[in-house]
């Protein structure tokens, strides 16, 4: 079955940095666009970021571009996302997300538990 499992979450002072990691498992992790969401205490659901199956392009939301940078290692089977300059609005529960398809990166048909990251002086 499929497993997304999320890693990496913390505390971390605004100005600082953190890097997510999503460990991938029962699917054919290299075939499949992977995106992260994540969504703030009180909010919906924001889009964030997502990658193509073979990592060729990448596409960030306005509110985390040059900031924030999506990648993968299909040898590995794990999602990245580096974030830094981070800033208390960032805080939210971060969610890994695979795509029905090879470049779908807005959809997706599983996803992870996710991982909490507090930005705070």
């Amino acid at each position: 079955q499929v497993q997304l499992v999320e890693s990496g979450g913390g505390l971390a002072q605004p100005g600082g940095s953190l890097r997510l990691s999503c460990a991938a498992s029962g699917f054919t992790f290299s075939s499949y666009a992977m995106s992260w969401a994540r969504q703030a205490p009180g909010k919906g659901l924001e889009w964030v970021s997502g990658i193509y199956s073979d990592g060729s392009d990448t596409y960030y939301a306005d509110s985390v571009k040059g900031r924030f940078t999506i990648s993968r290692d299909n040898a590995k089977n794990t999602l990245y996302l580096q974030m830094n300059s981070l800033k208390p609005e960032d805080t939210a529960l971060y969610y890994c997300r695979k795509s029905p398809g090879a470049t779908m990166i807005d959809e997706y048909d599983y996803w992870g538990q996710g991982t909490q990251v507090t930005v705070s002086s």
